[in-house]
């Protein structure tokens, strides 16, 4: 689908849709992986200018991530589309284009992406950038660009009030820094930046048949939908399904109890007996509890299971 509306919220993938521009657009551009505090910061600044001058604020992003096209297949996603799409319209954009990008895309000179395609084709009256903003044909363009194209064609540009820190004032929030701790297993610290914990999603499908039977702890068995997998190991989580949002143990790894080297993402829900094979949930991660461990018996296996399941009730309480 090229052009999906939900609420006062308009998506569109292909700019070919767009007949008039829109009026009195304020815009700011970027990949957004992620969509942390900064990013969230930036957005409200493009919505309060927009009310400001009666405008359309708008987010213009891409797909795939520009790095997969031009020869480097870049950091391992933090928000793939679907997600990144719905906590910018949480926000309260207008506008999300969601470009495809090319390297014919990538081909186009500075001075034609603000006059052809920001202003030209989208009405442009005003952009919200970072500091460190570059666009165009080898990244020609910069800030100085931006202002200097501003003053020669009639916009504004504004510097966002970039969110440079979390709320204990030492670290800078970056997508680098999240992945960190994501890969880390460090879960527990993602709020920080993201203002929301870190969400891994994917489709139920059928697993060896062993959490119920063998264990009496039933499983979820996940098929990954996201690039960056948290650290191995066992996690206090929270599940969003179709019937409803429960607490649950997710264990991330190899089972090697089992001792059969398959990867798995194993979701035991809390206070739940219904079969969610075939629908997708989400998973929000919300405390490593503990690495993985070859147990002896699997009695021993369902016993620290209980003990992990006690952890977590308490953690989630």
């Amino acid at each position: 689908m090229l052009l999906i509306e939900k609420g006062n919220m308009e998506l569109i993938e292909d700019l070919k849709l767009i007949k008039t521009p829109f009026h009195k657009a304020v815009i700011t551009i970027g990949n957004f992986d992620g969509v942390h505090k900064g990013h969230q910061a930036l957005f409200h600044q493009v919505i309060e200018k927009a009310e400001e001058i009666n405008g359309t604020s708008v987010v213009i992003t891409f797909e795939p991530h520009p790095l997969k096209v031009l020869g480097n297949n870049g950091p391992p996603l933090i928000t793939r589309k679907d997600q990144k799409i719905e906590l910018i319209s949480a926000t309260g954009i207008d506008k999300i284009l969601c470009l495809p990008f090319t390297r014919e895309f990538a081909a186009i000179s500075a001075q034609s992406f603000i006059k052809d395609l920001l202003v030209g084709k989208l009405g442009m009256k005003a952009i919200v950038v970072g500091s460190d903003y570059t666009f165009g044909r080898n990244r020609e363009g910069d800030l100085d660009v931006m202002q200097k194209a501003g003053k020669d064609i009639g916009f504004e540009v504004l510097t966002a009030n970039w969110i440079n820190d979390t709320e204990n004032g030492l670290e800078r929030i970056s997508s680098t820094r999240i992945r960190e701790l994501v890969v880390e297993g460090r879960v527990d610290e993602t709020p920080k930046f993201l203002g929301r914990f870190y969400q891994i999603r994917g489709k139920v499908v059928k697993g060896r048949a062993r959490g119920g039977s063998k264990l009496g702890f039933p499983t979820a068995n996940i098929k990954l939908h996201d690039e960056l997998c948290p650290k191995n190991g066992v996690y206090a989580v929270t599940v969003e399904t179709e019937a409803g949002k429960f607490k649950a143990v997710a264990n991330i790894g190899y089972s090697p109890t089992f001792d059969d080297h398959i990867f798995t993402i194993e979701v035991h829900l809390l206070d739940f007996s219904k079969d969610l094979y075939n629908t997708r949930i989400r998973v929000n991660m919300i405390k490593r509890l503990r690495d993985e461990k070859r147990f002896s018996s699997l009695e021993e296996l369902s016993q620290q299971i209980r003990k992990d399941i006690h952890l977590a009730r308490k953690i989630l309480a």
